[in-house]
């Protein structure tokens, strides 16, 4: 079955397996790969070179999502992204987080990140431990990203039943629905506070989206699909 590019799929089952041995592309890219991470750091210090995931392979057949990723560098990932050739893929998860007014509550990251100023929901690329017995453990991912970036635990919210993914540009987008009884208002009040107490929070603060037509400055291109989705349901 073709991969869906370019529109929302539901996703009844995501196996995504870590494999041991390096990404080809990073082998092949490994001077490039460093030159670029040089420039980077030298554009921004606060960059940290972690161990994130990139695919090497990604299919979908009739709601189940299937895929191998390897270990590799931040360095990598931020290199690939900038021309994305065939034979490698970015993935990664959102908890989007509905609120009790029926509003969508996303994050605009800091000023020191690779994606200053951008706008969506809270999340972070797949790292190695998020991997359970060799799968991806997409709710331990977003329930852990959302933690460290907002302060909100919503390991225990009520949420939809199947996730959807979107996909464009060789990356996909794995996302599901977090309802939290709050109001908007109320749930980004409680984000604001928690990154005023952090010496060095991850992100500038929330933002609320009401509507398909209430899209806020700097929201990255896959946020739009989601956002009329939602508000299409």
């Amino acid at each position: 079955m073709a991969f869906p590019r370019n529109q929302v799929a539901p996703v009844s089952a995501v196996e995504v397996r870590l494999e041991p041995g390096p990404h080809p592309f990073e082998v092949e890219h490994a001077a490039a790969i460093e030159a670029s991470w040089q420039r980077e750091v030298a554009a921004n210090p606060a960059l940290f070179d972690g161990r994130v995931v990139l695919l090497s392979h990604i299919a979908y057949d009739r709601g189940r999502l299937a895929g191998r990723c390897h270990a590799v560098r931040y360095a990598t990932l931020l290199h690939w992204r900038h021309s994305r050739p065939p034979g490698a893929e970015h993935a990664f998860a959102h908890a989007a987080l509905v609120s009790g007014d029926g509003a969508l509550v996303a994050i605009r990251m800091g000023a020191h990140t690779a994606n200053a100023g951008k706008v969506y929901f809270a999340a972070g690329s797949f790292e190695p431990v998020d991997f359970r017995d060799g799968l991806v453990d997409i709710d331990a991912n977003m329930a852990r990203e959302v933690l460290e970036e907002t302060g909100l635990d919503i390991a225990a919210s009520p949420v939809d039943e199947t996730y959807h993914l979107y996909s464009q540009n060789a990356t996909t987008v794995i996302f599901r629905r977090y309802h939290l009884a709050e109001s908007a208002d109320a749930i980004a009040a409680r984000i604001s506070a928690f990154v005023a107490s952090e010496a060095e929070p991850e992100i500038e603060g929330p933002v609320i989206i009401r509507g398909p037509d209430d899209l806020p400055d700097g929201l990255m291109p896959h946020m739009r699909a989601i956002v009329d989705w939602h508000f299409g349901q």
